[in-house]
């Protein structure tokens, strides 16, 4: 089982053991640890009395909920029609080769997660990514290129002065 403290039994206390409190007890598990470990949908289950089959439905069906963990940044390229016609999907593909990864996956050192989503609402600035809550319109491979590169610097920066604090 994995350690969670007393945190995870503190969530699950919150809630009655009645089974239409399972999915507002997964928002709060994922929320504190950013995705539903098996081991904590176990507990979320076993305290509202709804089957682990079901629960995996339940997280499965709404998007929102994550059963793996994400990288410390989060990329989400929108393939939204305007997106798609502006050149989403070859944001994806320069996105794919350059971290390694296929969308909806996280690279090995759990720094970047990249996923689709079917459209941000900004149509007017196609084609969007959005970079750990920051929107980049009118985005370009080289855009985005830079901006992680920037971002690679900042954590490389970051790391570096918590190893001499």
């Amino acid at each position: 089982m994995e350690n969670f403290g007393v945190q995870i039994d503190e969530i699950i206390e919150r809630y009655p053991d009645k089974p239409e409190y399972l999915i507002f007890l997964l928002q709060d598990i994922q929320s504190s640890y950013g995705y539903i470990s098996p081991e904590a949908m176990q507990l979320a289950c076993d305290r509202t009395g709804v089957p682990l089959t079901q629960g995996y439905s339940v997280a499965t069906f709404y998007q929102s909920f994550r059963l793996d963990p994400s990288g410390e940044h989060e990329i989400r390229v929108c393939l939204g029609t305007a997106c798609h016609l502006k050149g989403g999907q070859r944001l994806v593909e320069d996105l794919e080769r350059r971290l390694n990864i296929k969308a909806g996956e996280t690279t090995a050192d759990m720094r970047y997660t990249l996923n689709t989503v079917n459209c941000v609402g900004a149509c007017a600035l196609s084609p969007v990514a959005i970079i750990d809550d920051e929107y980049h319109p009118n985005a370009t491979a080289r855009k985005l290129e830079k901006r992680l590169n920037a971002l690679d610097q900042t954590d490389a920066a970051d790391e570096k002065e918590a190893g001499h604090a």
